[in-house]
């Protein structure tokens, strides 16, 4: 049976705000918890505290974006949050791996998939998969583990801060060792005959605005739509000026109104963030996107953001199909900043649909999921939800 606590803390000392945290979490002999914390923190002291709690648990997990979610409410302060989740199911054998980036982002997401399945004395993939990694490079680093294991159903964000400066961290602690890292990768392989539920979703609205991506530069940068410049491109569609989206005016402005990409069957909208507007018209995108294809105007507002942490969830108990145990709820970051001051409303929706169960949630930037037995796929301005049986 699966036992799951949560803890956090807001004190200013990092190791004291780890062990604080860790204390409340506290599950007897657990082999993982999940942290989640603020880029403020020394990490490495904030991982030793939290360890120093829980000796036998790998420590996982990365910085999270102005808050974290537990079962009390949203959590933030002004010298920085952690909140930890300590894991344990015997039913359930893991397989734990995490490492800075080493060569390319493929070649990491093979070592560190080779990794996993070793530490959980297997040869075989796993029944599912967490995964967290730094923004940037998400895609080829699934490719990576997908190389070593096919496509098994996966969960999972990216690290964020609050200031989009690159001052997030992967936190990763094991063996007595606790790391703290800016590029890399961290797996968990869960094997188990247990059921997970996922939800992996916007809940934008599309409209019937769309265009044709007609020029890219590397995997992130929006040159063209329909042969347009494609910052000039987005702006006619919403009627805006677009040298007042230049620069990272264009996040803010784009977290209602982001473009979205259809998986093959129509299953799937991935949520691509428009993120920089450069100089040249063209548009930094938060996540990978391919020449030829079509991206959609989406739209949303922060009465339908909030609405949607509580309707993904109920998504998760529908798709889990048991008692749920834990929940693990990735919750974009950039999502976090269209809610504003309004968070405690989201938390209340998420309470409502989780109940007495145990949940943790982080800010991301950047989630990952699928959905319908799709194609694994990383994208912005989501939501990823998982929730483990009993």
């Amino acid at each position: 049976m699966l036992q799951a606590n949560v803890g956090s803390s807001i004190a200013a000392d990092a190791r004291e705000a780890g062990k604080e945290a860790a204390t409340a979490a506290t599950v007897k002999g657990a082999p993982l918890a999940f942290v989640y914390s603020s880029c403020d923190y020394d990490q490495s002291k904030l991982l030793e505290g939290a360890a120093e709690i829980l000796p036998d648990a790998a420590l996982v997990g990365c910085t999270s974006y102005t808050g974290v979610l537990t079962p009390s409410g949203f959590m933030t302060g002004p010298k920085g949050y952690v909140a930890v989740m300590a894991f344990r199911d015997d039913d359930v054998t893991l397989g734990i791996a995490g490492e800075a980036k080493k060569g390319d982002a493929r070649e990491t997401g093979r070592r560190l998939a080779r990794a996993a399945m070793t530490a959980a004395k297997k040869d075989v993939p796993p029944a599912y998969f967490y995964m967290v990694a730094a923004p940037g490079e998400e895609e080829s680093y699934l490719k990576g583990v997908e190389d070593v294991i096919g496509r098994v159903p996966f969960f999972g964000g990216s690290a964020a801060d609050n200031s989009v400066e690159g001052k997030w961290k992967l936190l990763f602690g094991k063996d007595a060792e606790c790391k703290a890292f800016s590029e890399g990768l961290i797996l968990v392989f869960f094997y188990t005959k247990k059921a997970v539920g996922t939800c992996y979703t916007g809940e934008y609205a599309e409209t019937r605005t769309a265009g044709i991506i007609t020029k890219v530069e590397g995997k992130r940068r929006l040159v063209e739509i329909d042969g347009e410049p494609a910052l000039k491109k987005y702006a006619s569609w919403r009627g805006l000026d677009p040298e007042k989206l230049k620069g990272l005016n264009l996040l803010g402005e784009t977290i209602c109104h982001p473009l979205g990409v259809k998986d093959r069957l129509g299953d799937l909208v991935a949520i691509r963030h428009p993120m920089v507007g450069n100089e040249d018209y063209s548009m930094n995108i938060g996540s990978d996107i391919a020449q030829g294809t079509a991206v959609v105007l989406m739209e949303g507002n922060a009465e339908s953001l909030i609405a949607s942490t509580g309707a993904a969830l109920r998504k998760v108990d529908e798709r889990l199909g048991s008692k749920p145990g834990a929940y693990l709820l990735v919750h974009c970051g950039g999502r976090r900043g269209g809610i504003g001051g309004r968070m405690d409303e989201a938390y209340r929706e998420i309470k409502r649909a989780a109940g007495d169960v145990p949940f943790i949630g982080v800010f991301t930037f950047g989630e990952y999921g699928y959905e319908d037995w799709g194609a694994n796929t990383c994208g912005g301005l989501m939501l990823s939800f998982a929730g483990f049986e009993k």
